[in-house]
């Protein structure tokens, strides 16, 4: 399997040279080149072409989203992880609304990286688990539910929304661009986690503990 190639994006030069140590230690990434400010990454990624664009929030000139938006219209294909200092959901939110398919904090572990780096790749969202922790105690008052609505994945809290409104597994799939028997399993899983019998229980469920759009 070919090296994920990887092009970073941060405003500090030392936290770039921690970046790269961190993953060029694994075999699995490579690091193909970095940038120091919002309109040097869109342009060398422009030329570039990396796989993932790892997408420092806070940058000189224009900021980690709107260098996110534009590297999306010029190359829809590259996958962007925003990272930032901010554990707020609401910089998530932000990043991923303007492209980017995950989200990891400055707290998050090497190997929490390694994982949402590779997460994305394969074309799936991935927010840290940091970020998670804190939408589940927005979302929920007791505990019990705060630990269920936390072992959710991002594609099962995607499925969950469009099941509120009343969508079949079917049109679940056409949206998603996914197999309807991908979707019944996940149905099957969110049922699971939140110890639920059906989805009218499900739509009970969120209506008493309504999701974030992230």
């Amino acid at each position: 399997m070919n090296a994920i190639k990887i092009f970073i994006v941060d405003d500090h030069t030392l936290l770039r040279e921690a970046w790269r140590m961190a993953l060029t230690a694994d075999t699995a990434f490579t690091v193909v080149g970095e940038a120091g400010n919002g309109e040097e990454a869109v342009e060398m990624v422009a030329k570039l072409r990396p796989d993932v664009v790892t997408m420092d929030i806070n940058l000189p000139g224009i900021d980690g989203i709107e260098a996110t938006r534009q590297v999306k219209k010029r190359l829809p294909g590259v996958k962007v992880l925003g990272i930032s200092l901010h554990n707020q959901p609401s910089y998530a939110r932000k990043m991923m609304q303007a492209g980017a398919m995950g989200y990891v904090t400055k707290n998050s572990s090497k190997e929490e990286m390694y994982k949402a780096i590779t997460e994305i790749h394969q074309g799936r969202k991935y927010v840290c688990q940091e970020i998670k922790n804190i939408l589940s105690t927005q979302l929920v008052d007791d505990e019990e539910d705060r630990i269920k609505v936390a072992a959710l994945s991002l594609r099962e809290i995607e499925i969950i929304r469009h099941i509120v409104k009343g969508s079949s597994s079917k049109e679940i799939a056409q949206q998603l661009f996914i197999a309807v028997k991908t979707v019944e399993v996940h149905r099957y899983n969110i049922l699971k986690k939140l110890k639920l019998k059906n989805a009218a229980a499900l739509v009970n469920f969120i209506n008493n503990h309504p999701m974030l759009d992230v």
